[in-house]
């Protein structure tokens, strides 16, 4: 016995609105975090990149201020190989303290040997310095003391103590030494380029809510800006270690704290200094903010669910006694149509609603007989379709390979009776140019010319058959050989070519590539052309290309140089299938091709087809 109807109304209509209604608030919650995350990531990169210019126009402010400390260093050097000078080159009779009181005590002074060691110096701590564990530094500097001039450098931090100095260089006219001054602003300036770095960086945490801290860091992993205290232990090898090395950004996810931590590298770097004031600033946002945010609003869609859920059962419980009378009445009448009896029609009812619904009732069934007695008409169509297709397939089939057959076959005698015709023309032409003089053996001559274009037509013909026919079986192929195979069909050309190791993916059909780039170039550049062939190994592939001096090609003609049937207008022009042969070739070998000038911008000057292979592995 079945369930009563009402009660299975309910729980059906119940079946359909919570998952409804759960699905709209998952919806819902998906939309928002996907904003909450899209709005982050534009707060971020907003941030990041307010944060990389307020730095990078920091630095550009510093470094006029660097700048204008240049004269003073410039002018103590005068004193500074005088007393070089004084001690016959040799820095341990100098008197280094008596000449910084000279230059007024503010500079101290230091002497680099050849191996990038602070040998003198009136600085004790930075006596024994070793440059040679900054390489790239230690590069700047043997540059700077094998040269002429005097070289400033930017205003940096000493790595150990975080003291600011303006340091300069003078390489020793022996270039033995190189002499350094480092100028110790006053309190001014150092208190100046801190303030200068908290506020350009701090403010940036009270415009973002999700930014819970930001730290600048120069190369060394030392905290910049914040009175010298030193950065924990993991920080400065990841600073030193990865993010300075990489030169690149970086980032840490911390899902148990809900923390993401992003390290902007800052490339301050000017090929003017020796000395890298580049920075790596850390930012850590609190993801955990906007998780907190959707726990809050998954409850409020919680609650609200439930007292949808709620309120609509007892709407349906309502509904449902109202319906239950009529509805029965309709499920008796659709059962006797459903066991086949389609003329029965569903009784009407008194309300309004289920009129309606009756009346669909009665339609759908009459569009259904119609329907029913349309799909008998067409499978019966169908099927008489169907037992005649196949047949019909396999005869067109076998009807269009007969029919390839029969045009390769016309092709092959065709091409071979030409060819024939051609060799034989050829051979009553030697024999005539051996016979006459004059008028009539340059007539001759170019009955000889056109048997060749004769000839090249037929072999590209066949290369174009060959290419569509047969399936690209690609290997490895030695690209020298191939190339100095193709150059000495062309003794009497000059031909400049260095060789190469490069082994590409090809078949036997590459030799062809070849074969009408030089010829192209031989034919239209002239008696007195030069030709080169190059090739270049690249990480993508090896680049191959044809030059020649000759008359070049206009730009309004490179669009169409790889079509079929565009040979040029003048008298040594083809039929236009070389060029299109190395196209078909270079794309079923995977690479590209094109046409450019020899001489960028000056088409008149020469010519280069140049196309790309793939290595092999």
């Amino acid at each position: 016995m079945g369930r009563p109807f009402a009660p299975t109304l309910i729980i059906a209509i119940l079946l359909i609105v919570i998952p409804a209604i759960s699905l709209l608030s998952a919806y819902d919650y998906l939309q928002t975090r996907e904003r909450m995350t899209s709005d982050l990531s534009v707060l971020q990169n907003v941030t990041e990149k307010s944060i990389r210019e307020s730095v990078t126009n920091v630095d550009t402010g510093l470094k006029l201020f660097d700048s204008s400390l240049n004269e003073e260093l410039r002018d103590g050097f005068s004193l500074f190989l005088q007393e070089y000078d004084r001690a016959g080159g040799d820095p341990s009779e100098m008197d280094l303290a008596a000449l910084k009181e000279q230059l007024g005590g503010e500079m101290d002074l230091y002497i680099i040997n050849e191996s990038g060691v602070i040998e003198y110096t009136t600085y004790p701590p930075d006596r024994g310095l070793d440059f040679k564990k900054l390489p790239d530094f230690y590069a700047e500097i043997t540059r700077i003391r094998l040269g002429e001039n005097f070289s400033p450098d930017r205003v940096v931090y000493e790595p150990e103590t975080g003291q600011i100095r303006k340091y300069a260089y003078m390489p020793t006219p022996d270039h033995r030494y190189l002499l350094e001054l480092g100028l110790v602003p006053d309190a001014f300036v150092e208190e100046r380029s801190q303030f200068r770095s908290q506020e350009s960086t701090q403010e940036f945490v009270t415009l973002n809510p999700y930014l819970e801290s930001i730290y600048v860091y120069d190369i060394f992993g030392n905290l910049v800006g914040e009175n010298g205290e030193p950065p924990n232990t993991e920080t400065r090898a990841l600073v030193t270690g990865t993010i300075i090395p990489a030169r690149a950004d970086y980032e840490v996810r911390d899902t148990v704290h809900g923390e993401q931590i992003r390290y902007l590298f800052i490339d301050l770097k000017d090929p003017d200094y020796p000395s890298d004031p580049s920075v790596v600033v850390e930012l850590t946002y609190n993801t955990a903010l906007i998780q907190s945010q959707l726990d809050q609003m998954l409850y409020y869609h919680a609650v609200v669910a439930f007292l949808t859920i709620v309120f609509s059962s007892g709407i349906i419980f309502l509904v449902a006694r109202r319906l239950t009378r009529p509805i029965e009445r309709i499920i008796d009448d659709v059962d006797i149509i459903a066991q086949g009896d389609l003329n029965h029609t569903i009784r009407v009812s008194a309300t309004r609603e289920v009129m309606r619904l009756e009346r669909s009732i009665n339609t759908m069934v009459g569009s259904l007989k119609l329907a029913i007695q349309n799909l008998r008409r067409s499978e019966e169509t169908i099927r008489g379709y169907s037992e005649h297709l196949e047949e019909q397939v396999e005869a067109r089939t076998a009807d269009l390979e007969e029919s390839n057959r029969m045009a390769a076959l016309f092709l092959d005698i065709m091409t071979h009776d030409i060819n024939n015709a051609n060799n034989t023309a050829n051979l009553y032409t030697d024999l005539l140019m051996d016979e006459l003089e004059g008028e009539p053996r340059g007539y001759a001559e170019k009955l000889q010319k056109s048997l060749q274009k004769s000839v090249e037509i037929i072999r590209g013909v066949n290369t174009i058959r060959q290419i569509q026919e047969e399936e690209a079986v690609l290997r490895p192929v030695a690209l020298d050989p191939v190339i100095r195979g193709e150059i000495a069909h062309y003794l009497d050309v000059s031909i400049t070519y260095a060789g190469t190791t490069a082994t590409v993916l090809a078949d036997d059909l590459l030799a062809g590539v070849f074969t009408n780039l030089i010829g192209n170039a031989a034919k239209f550049g002239g008696s007195e052309v030069d030709i080169a062939v190059r090739v270049e190994e690249r990480e993508e592939g090896v680049l191959a290309s044809v030059e020649d001096n000759g008359p070049g090609i206009p730009d309004e003609k490179k669009p169409y140089l790889f079509a079929r049937f565009s040979g040029g207008d003048g008298e040594k022009s083809g039929r236009g299938l070389g060029l299109y042969i190395c196209r078909m070739l270079i794309t079923r070998y995977g690479g590209r091709i094109w046409v450019d000038d020899r001489v960028p911008g000056r088409p008149e000057e020469g010519a280069a087809i140049r196309f790309t292979l793939q290595k092999a592995p």
